[in-house]
């Protein structure tokens, strides 16, 4: 299992040991099977779980196959214990993500599954995507950008394949359907890390 913390500081990351890591892994693989075995989500009471899975969280599960993309969903927002949006959100990638096909039995057992849990979000006191650019922190930093009703988020570990930030905001701005050139006055922007991990 790989652990990255993108937090902070060090304390996101001692909150989640190996122990209630593989716990989150292991939950979401079971969501993703009970989907395939019955079509519907996994049940499960979050008073079963020790503190911080009990805990209201933000979190995003993303699913891999052959090291291609095979699903990514989440929240931006700490509606709901931890252990309840990974199930959910796992669900979700493996059979609700519309750019994809719902997952095939046969695919479960090339699947890869990485959880990143959510710090809150900064909003960012920025007037020029200069600014924007000169502030953010390559490999650190998750995004958000809102324009009117068109939003859309990057987690950290797209800089992986986005490493420059004009890069990481030209794309974001056009997964959010605006041009990749277009500013505004009235754009507004968070940034936020997080702690991820993923099965072996």
């Amino acid at each position: 299992m790989r652990s990255i913390e993108q937090a902070a500081d060090g304390v996101a990351e001692q909150r989640f040991s190996p122990v209630l890591q593989t716990q989150l892994l292991t939950l979401a693989r079971a969501a993703i099977q009970a989907g395939l075995n019955q079509g519907t989500p996994l049940r499960l009471r979050a008073a079963d779980y020790p503190s911080p899975l009990s805990e209201p969280a933000a979190c995003f599960v993303t699913l891999t196959c052959k090291g291609a993309l095979r699903g990514c969903i989440g929240t931006l927002e700490a509606l709901e214990p931890l252990v309840e949006a990974v199930a959910y959100y796992a669900y979700q990638a493996a059979f609700r993500d519309p750019r994809f096909p719902a997952l095939e039995t046969e695919e479960l057992a090339q699947l890869r599954i990485e959880i990143s849990v959510l710090g809150p979000q900064q909003r960012m006191d920025i007037a020029t995507e200069d600014q924007l650019l000169d502030t953010l922190c390559p490999g650190r930093d998750g995004l958000v950008l809102q324009e009117g009703a068109s939003s859309a988020t990057f987690l950290p570990q797209v800089w992986e394949t986005l490493p420059t930030p004009a890069e990481f905001v030209r794309a974001l701005k056009s997964k959010a359907g605006l041009a990749p050139d277009y500013w505004s006055a009235q754009m507004r922007c968070w940034r936020y890390q997080v702690v991820s991990f993923n099965e072996p």
